[in-house]
């Protein structure tokens, strides 16, 4: 067990800083995030160097379509999660803290990446912001050697916290769930607000792209999808949307997401966006990054296949520039 960092006291309690759930506790209490707890006065991250899952993966599977295409990337998870998604994919990891880990120190998960010829180090599986001492160790010495820090993330984090971490991360996928406080509460259990306000901080410094997993009958209406795409299109026309099919797990058991429905949700976000693209489906043609201008296929991605058709990051057909770091 490791400090943490973030936290105050309150009289004979114990205020938790790192994200928004601000989690008052007593001695052996834990948090919202079944990871950091009181033991003898302080803050302990019961997570520290605890790996659940290691792997190396297409950096599109993370997804992260704009960010070093068709490179490679070692993956870490490690065990917590700060909010209770009852849809959740990885929920033994996430909700299951005593579940099976080993220990890797932040050197040697730099030097793995580095001896695996990986770009970088992603951080993802469970919730990595619940792992905030070991990513941003990590992430800081991975930078010195050269490497690439990547986070998948929900966004549940304090500002403070997230602005001591960005300067050290290249790209962040941001899960974001529904664009209604409703829906997270209730089937998330957590809130809308600091999700968007980790967005407008992520953008200002970081490569971003957004997934959102369309629920039949909870978050797939075309009145919160437009919401979604205008607010996003606020920021950056340009900004990545990745919308995911759902299937069941966990705790929800509803039907899996129509590809009609699918392909409705991905018509209303072109108006808005310049790249959408749609999860867990086979039709790779919902996968290719199109020229916003002339509609040319400046990259082609079947499944591991990555082929890059531009010049110096332009269009070769029409010149127009494609955002997407190379």
């Amino acid at each position: 067990m490791k400090e943490a960092l973030y936290y105050k006291q309150e009289g004979d309690l114990i205020r938790c800083q790192l994200c928004p759930h601000v989690c008052l506790l007593a001695e052996g209490e834990q948090g919202e995030c079944q990871v950091r707890e009181v033991k003898e006065g302080k803050v302990r991250t019961i997570n520290y160097q605890r790996v659940s899952a290691v792997a190396m993966d297409p950096i599109e599977k993370k997804p992260l379509f704009h960010f070093q295409p068709g490179s490679r990337i070692l993956s870490l998870g490690t065990v917590g999660c700060n909010l209770k998604c009852k849809f959740c994919q990885n929920y033994r990891i996430a909700h299951e803290p005593r579940t099976e880990t080993e220990q890797l120190s932040s050197q040697q998960a730099v030097e793995l990446a580095l001896n695996k010829d990986s770009i970088g180090l992603a951080y993802t599986y469970s919730e990595p912001l619940v792992w905030y001492e070991y990513v941003l160790k990590t992430a800081k010495l991975a930078h010195k050697e050269g490497l690439k820090n990547v986070l998948i993330t929900n966004g549940m984090i304090n500002p403070q916290p997230l602005q001591e971490l960005l300067p050290y991360i290249d790209a962040i996928n941001l899960d974001f769930k529904s664009f209604t406080d409703d829906f997270y509460q209730e089937i998330c259990g957590g809130k809308l607000t600091p999700v968007k306000r980790t967005v407008e901080l992520i953008y200002q410094t970081t490569l971003l792209e957004i997934t959102t997993l369309l629920i039949p009958g909870l978050n797939d209406s075309e009145e919160e999808i437009k919401q979604l795409v205008d607010w996003i299109a606020g920021f950056d026309c340009q900004i990545p949307l990745h919308l995911a099919r759902y299937f069941p797990r966990y705790q929800l058991d509803k039907e899996p997401t129509s590809i009609e429905k699918l392909l409705e949700a991905k018509s209303v976000a072109e108006k808005y966006l310049d790249y959408v693209y749609l999860g867990n489906i086979s039709d790779n043609q919902h996968r290719i990054t199109y020229c916003p201008d002339c509609k040319y296929p400046v990259i082609k991605r079947n499944y591991n296949q990555v082929q890059i058709d531009l010049v110096k990051q332009r269009c070769p057909e029409c010149g127009t520039k494609i955002k997407v770091s190379l």
